[in-house]
């Protein structure tokens, strides 16, 4: 090191230290630091698992896909439009279609959205802003335990107890607005029971919790701040509700929202002890029958020893499947949508 020069000492005689130039850190091409080790080694691993998740989904694609080909080879229908009977006996010339099926089960999901949506949003605001602690820990832990019930129970308790309690409703429904295609009833036998309304309130019950369960934690990570804020200028509760907890948790019910359709899309026990199977064409009634997706392909399953007639159903269960992804694309979509507009 050099030796101070003493000219360079100030008034009181004291001499200054010599500059040393700081140690720089190395910086990644990206401007920040450069990662150690285990960054780098904890980023491969993530990495490496999204890639994992991306060829598992691709795998299963090309699966049904490979499966389903020799199957709509020798469909004489046309496999998106044809609404008739599903005839794949007679494997040189099958009769089959998916049309009346996608129908059914966007239907019914789009009941149990409906009814769902707003129960789900009810019970999140009164957990979060409006019930006291211990109540609202009950209360949550209640409803996280419909998660816990299986879908064999939903699906006999839907049957054998509340299909008949449905029935006084669905006549009366049927009475007073048969006017609309709705409520216009197909079959005496199917009122209440083995129908579309059944079901839909069955699949409701079925996808409050996960819709509950996401809506709840994001609205209960609302800002403190911004709550006593809105409360110290004299805004009331709902008020509260409506100007900081909705908005900032918009795209958090969303995603539950979305979450609940694809448990709505692809729910098959419930529904198939539930809905009652029917050749004739689905006449968009809530006292209609019929089979949904992945109900027609669990009741197919002593077909699946031949490979024809397995790939039948299984070009079915393709079409649910890029259903499913055209819906979770959406959904990100529009939640990404959401955060933009409320950062």
């Amino acid at each position: 090191m050099a030796t101070p020069n003493p000219a360079d000492a100030g008034a009181g005689g004291v001499v200054a230290a010599p500059f040393k130039r700081p140690r720089v850190t190395p910086l990644s091409p990206w401007g920040q630091t450069k990662p150690s080790a285990g960054d780098r080694m904890f980023g491969g691993l993530s990495r490496a698992s999204g890639a994992v998740i991306v060829a598992l989904v691709a795998a299963i694609g090309a699966f049904l896909l490979w499966r389903a080909v020799p199957a709509l080879q020798r469909n004489h229908e046309n496999f998106l439009t044809y609404r008739g009977p599903w005839i794949t006996t007679d494997t040189s010339a099958m009769h089959f279609g998916v049309l009346d099926l996608l129908q059914v089960t966007l239907f019914v999901s789009l009941l149990a959205l409906t009814l769902a949506m707003p129960v789900a949003l009810g019970v999140a605001i009164f957990l979060t802003q409006y019930a006291p602690r211990r109540v609202a820990g009950a209360l949550a832990y209640m409803v996280d335990l419909l998660a816990a019930v299986p879908s064999i129970i939903y699906g006999v308790w839907g049957l054998y107890v509340l299909a008949p309690w449905l029935r006084p409703v669905a006549g009366w429904l049927e009475a007073n607005l048969g006017w609309c295609f709705l409520f216009a009833r197909s079959s005496p036998s199917n009122a209440g029971g083995g129908t579309i309304f059944t079901g839909g309130i069955v699949l409701a019950i079925m996808i409050l919790p996960i819709m509950t369960a996401v809506t709840r934690e994001v609205f209960a990570q609302t800002p403190q701040g911004q709550i006593e804020a809105a409360l110290a200028l004299g805004a009331t509760r709902w008020e509260v509700v409506q100007t900081t907890v909705l908005p900032f948790g918009r795209s958090g019910y969303i995603c539950g929202v979305i979450l609940g359709l694809g448990r709505a899309l692809g729910e098959t026990v419930a529904l198939l002890i539930i809905l009652r199977g029917t050749q004739e064409a689905f006449g968009w009634s809530l006292f209609d029958g019929g089979s949904t997706i992945a109900t027609k392909i669990a009741g197919a399953a002593p077909d699946f020893d031949d490979p024809y007639r397995a790939g039948a159903y299984l070009a079915a269960g393709l079409t649910l499947f890029l259903l499913t992804s055209v819906v979770n694309g959406v959904a990100r979509t529009v939640v990404v949508g959401a955060e933009r507009t409320n950062p």
